[in-house]
């Protein structure tokens, strides 16, 4: 079975605020307001905090290490407060190290913010979403970045829609499968080199490198540029991994799946995925079988699973004692093709 090193497991400790600018100001239309932007300050934290009970004077258990976002709530409440009030409130948050505060539905800060803000060297931006789409979508942005990352080697490859990974020992053909499941109009995600990452508890997305992207290693003939070749409908940039299918030689010792009634799986960071050994000899068209793999998990995500409808069909055969010839038909029509 493919090998899964849980130590090889990685996970992002920090990132700074210039990239969190950089990466998301688009999807969460983030707008910079202050002078001092200080893009190297940290964030520790992938979830978000809204200040509302710090402002009112409640910082006992104030999550000041997250990005902080003030709505319309924590806007309307500081502009009703005294011009002394609104200062003791804001110098009480400001003696935290937060490392930004987001403005969202569009509120702009009163002079007062910001100048406290750039006293402190804390960026404020500012964001025309909604508090709760701009928390979606940054709290999935987050997330993301947070995630635990597994590489593995092997290619992954969209076919007819599911994610399937080929993985087994250098050399034995995980790139020319995925070569000729191109050609024949499905898509590649990663070759020789996958990053898996996990979203939430059950789902694990999958890429390539940012240096291998597009392209693969086929032995005896080198690099080739899979866009350039095929076409822009030759690949994505992500997918969901589905299953796992590893590659082998034939081993006449080995026991292999007859039936499918007995399913297998393998788990990559907690996450249970179909598993299947597909053994490999002369004349044996892993291509289509890989497609035939892909159309059965689709018949058995809707229901239809064909391994437990034979059994159904042998056990009810078994039970009426038929002593019939089996034969296919009831009747030969005239039709003698």
């Amino acid at each position: 079975m493919i090998r899964i090193d849980n130590n090889a497991i990685t996970r992002k400790e920090s990132i700074d605020i210039g990239f969190l600018y950089q990466n998301a100001k688009k999807i969460c239309k983030l707008v910079l307001l202050t002078e001092n932007n200080n893009f190297d300050k940290k964030i520790i934290d992938q979830n978000l905090h809204r200040p509302g009970l710090a402002l009112a004077g409640f910082v006992d258990l104030f999550s000041y290490k997250r990005v902080q976002v003030f709505g319309n709530t924590e806007m309307r409440y500081l502009e009703q407060l005294t011009d002394d009030k609104k200062k003791e409130s804001l110098d009480r948050i400001f003696e935290f190290d937060i490392p930004c505060i987001i403005l969202t539905d569009d509120n702009n800060p009163f002079p007062l913010l910001l100048e406290i803000a750039n006293k402190n060297r804390v960026p404020i931006f500012n964001s025309k979403h909604s508090t709760t789409k701009l928390t979606y979508l940054l709290s999935d942005f987050l997330d993301d970045q947070f995630s635990p990352r597994l590489s593995l080697h092997g290619s992954f490859v969209d076919v007819y829609g599911v994610g399937i990974f080929f993985g087994g020992k250098s050399g034995i053909g995980k790139s020319e499968v995925a070569l000729d499941l191109v050609e024949r109009g499905h898509r590649l995600v990663a070759d020789d080199v996958t990053i898996l990452t996990k979203k939430g508890e059950n789902i694990l997305m999958g890429s390539g490198t940012q240096l291998g992207q597009k392209f693969m290693e086929i032995r005896g003939l080198g690099i080739i540029d899979v866009q350039s070749m095929f076409g822009i409908r030759a690949i994505r940039f992500q997918k969901r991994l589905e299953i796992v299918v590893e590659l082998e030689s034939w081993d006449p010792e080995a026991e292999y799946t007859r039936t499918g009634l007995d399913d297998s799986f393998i788990s990559i960071m907690d996450v249970d995925l179909p598993y299947i050994k597909l053994p490999i000899i002369p004349g044996k068209n892993i291509t289509v079988i890989s497609e035939v793999i892909s159309l059965n998990y689709l018949l058995k995500h809707y229901g239809h699973d064909a391994a437990k409808i034979f059994q159904e069909r042998l056990l009810e055969k078994l039970k009426n004692k038929s002593n019939s010839d089996n034969r296919g038909v009831e009747y030969f029509e005239h039709d003698f093709e």
